[in-house]
């Protein structure tokens, strides 16, 4: 007999079937001896539409609200139907006698797979392939190892859980705004606390109001000593400041308290998911997304990492052992420190790392046994392979030890102090600079003091960038590792939020939104208590069924909160130009390229860029690249400085392809070969006369 392995997608499904000698390839499968590996692409089920429970309910219209069904039930997508028809097929063969699941080792990889196999009706055994990188030992090791699948219920009873209370509240609350607002307002139980984080932050700053202050040193060979006490840190008037150095410019400083203390600083533990979108945020600009994205790359296809969305930064204990194959492979990126490391026997010098009871689904992120190969990355991929590979190394090296030296100086009793560091020990800080030593004994006298008075201004707290935003997201329990980028991306697509030179700011639609929206939604408490739902649910501790009967209620308490809100809604994307199909108005709406306008009238379906595209074609007359429009004899070029136009066809006739190219160079080449040189006739012709 047979078994079906089910991947997550069509590039990891090919590795685990090289790996297991599986070799006889299919449009949808790879089998092989005794397996037949198949995949799906992301989910191939979702939950039904509200139409397809009751007819009734595919009229949006408030008085059908809120929609409960009695028992949620999925469907195939359609997209995808082809792949999961392929699957049942394959389930139902004779020959398969068990399964495994070899989907995403975390939460959403068990809803992927359990939710095809219940669609299919799939009644024998079933294995759960657990494995926290792509490597080909680690694929060996996991399928030596197989768990049986009833370890992973709970986990598979929490996605369910999660994905119907998103359905019940969020298609719940999104129709009710829209109904009732007329315009498409988009909520959820994790997006909109999200929103009003971004939100707040932006409250603060236009509160704001700068104040001017005046802050006195004393200049110690050039280092700045602050005022410590007996006088105002600040001062909102100048000649306050000034009062204040005329008092003590004539009189001695003395040197009042030395205090010395040393400090010991471990290396960082490995990265999580969030922490490493945020330093890669802070560092590259990289959104959430992008940097989910690179490693995904750096998992599945380069197996240089191990699984990406992990909320944990801890090692299990029995990864002890395989600490210097992993430093063997990163030798490429760090030849100085490994040769190190290795000498030392590849020890690991923050024993703290290794908790197995920190562990969640996944261990920290770090490099894998696969030697890396920087040709074949990308740039960005290298980006984010090299900050997983300093923080790894850190764990290797020495504590960072430093002496800090605090000096007081007292002049007329009023105190100045003074903080001075000495490095001990670079340890993991290899890039830190040495500092200078303490100079100074207690009861030192110094004359002839040099004060000085700085002016200054409070600054207002700056917008949120995406790593402050995944920060109070972890902070507030919002959605998971795995889970904030897209939201994230959803707030923006939804006209909800804007990124801007890697800082967010919330649109006026998603200004109003938070004002429409119930209290209970834009806090971020009660998701919180959501999110530890789900947690203990896939624990075990809780059943999802008490759960979800918590939902309802409160899916129509929050409906119902909006039918009888008094809110009024303006629609700020409705412009005053005219939709020359219907006659409304037009909304201005961000597309893939740019601005676009859409027709107000949801029976309508007009659509065009706001702005004429930019093209590389240069005026004839200023040399500016020209617009592009489109007329009644089709698409032309115009300079919106000189009026100037031109055709688009002729000289900027689309060029060939390359393949096209080859094609017709391989039919001329082919008809010079077929036609007779003027030596070959002439030739003939003697040979003829010969004749």
């Amino acid at each position: 007999m047979k078994t079906l392995i089910i991947a997550e997608k069509p590039s990891v499904g090919k590795e685990i079937a090289r790996v297991l000698g599986a070799t006889q390839k299919s449009k949808t499968f790879i089998e092989g001896k005794d397996v037949i590996v198949t995949w799906a692409l992301g989910h191939l089920l979702g939950l039904k539409m509200p139409e397809e429970y009751k007819s009734e309910w595919a009229t949006w219209d408030l008085n059908t609200l809120p929609l409960v069904p009695e028992k949620m039930l999925t469907k195939p997508l359609k997209n995808t139907s082809g792949q999961l028809k392929a699957i049942k097929q394959l389930a139902n063969r004779k020959d398969v006698g068990s399964a495994v699941i070899a989907t995403d080792a975390g939460r959403e990889g068990e809803l992927v797979a359990r939710w095809i196999l219940e669609y299919v009706h799939f009644n024998k055994p079933v294995k759960r392939l657990w494995i926290s990188s792509q490597t080909d030992k680690a694929i060996k090791d996991g399928f030596k190892n197989l768990q049986p699948s009833e370890k992973y219920t709970n986990l598979y009873e929490s996605a369910v859980a999660r994905s119907e209370a998103d359905w019940l509240i969020g298609l719940n609350v999104t129709r009710a705004l829209t109904v009732k607002y007329q315009d498409n307002l988009s909520a959820g139980r994790v997006q909109t606390p999200t929103l009003a984080m971004v939100r707040k932050q932006e409250a603060k700053i236009a509160s704001f109001v700068p104040e001017t202050y005046y802050t006195v040193q004393l200049m110690m060979n050039g280092k700045k000593a602050s005022l410590k006490s007996r006088a105002p840190h600040k001062y909102t008037k100048r000649e306050e400041a000034e009062n204040l150095v005329d008092s003590l410019k004539n009189k001695p400083v003395v040197v009042v308290d030395v205090k010395e203390k040393q400090s010991i600083q471990q290396a960082p533990l490995p990265y999580d998911l969030t922490e490493l979108q945020r330093e890669a945020n802070q560092r590259y600009q990289f959104s959430a997304k992008k940097t989910l994205s690179l490693m995904q790359t750096l998992y599945e296809r380069h197996k240089v990492l191990s699984y990406p969305r992990t909320d944990s930064k801890y090692l299990t204990q029995d990864m002890l052992g395989t600490m210097k194959e992993r430093v063997m492979a990163i030798q490429g990126f760090a030849p100085d420190d490994v040769k190190k490391i290795l000498k030392n026997g590849a020890q690991v010098t923050l024993k703290s790392v290794f908790n197995t009871s920190k562990v969640t689904d996944h261990h920290g992120i770090i490099p894998t046994e696969e030697r890396p190969r920087p040709e074949k990355m990308e740039a960005d991929e290298l980006k984010i392979y090299r900050m997983v590979v300093e923080r790894f190394i850190g764990l290797f090296l020495p504590a960072y030890k430093v002496s800090k030296t605090t000096i007081v100086f007292s002049a007329e009793d009023i105190l100045f102090h003074l903080q001075q560091e000495v490095v001990l020990e670079k340890g993991w800080k290899k890039d830190i600079q040495k500092l200078e030593g303490n100079d100074y004994q207690l009861n030192e006298q110094f004359n002839s003091p040099v004060y000085t008075i700085q002016k200054q201004l409070t600054e207002a707290p700056a917008r949120l960038s995406e790593g402050a935003l995944l920060q109070n997201m972890e902070n507030n329990g919002l959605g998971t590792p795995a889970t904030r980028a897209e939201i994230i991306e959803k707030l923006i697509s939804s006209d909800l939020m804007e990124r801007t030179q890697n800082k967010l700011s919330t649109t006026p639609k998603g200004q109003q939104l938070l004002t429409l929206v119930n209290p209970a939604l834009v806090t971020p408490e009660l998701t919180s208590k959501w999110e530890k739902s789900l947690e203990e649910i896939a624990k075990g501790s809780l059943r999802k069924e008490e759960f979800l009967t918590q939902i309802k209620k409160e899916t129509a308490r929050l409906v119902t909160e909006i039918k009888n809100s008094t809110q009024t809604y303006k629609d700020h994307s409705l412009t005053s130009k005219i939709c020359p199909d219907c006659g409304e108005l037009l909304k201005e709406r961000n597309g893939r390229d740019g601005k676009v306008l859409v027709c107000s009238s949801s029976t309508c379906s007009y659509r065009r860029r706001k702005d004429p595209k930019l093209s590389n074609h240069r005026c004839a007359q200023c040399h500016r690249k020209m617009e592009i429009h489109e007329g009644k004899t089709g698409k032309y070029f115009k300079c919106k400085y000189c009026n100037v136009t031109e055709k688009i066809e002729g000289k900027n006739s689309k060029k060939p392809s390359k393949h096209e190219t080859k094609k017709l160079m391989k039919k001329i080449n082919q008809q010079e070969e077929e036609a007779e040189s003027p030596l070959a006739l002439a030739m003939k012709a003697a040979l003829e006369k010969k004749g």
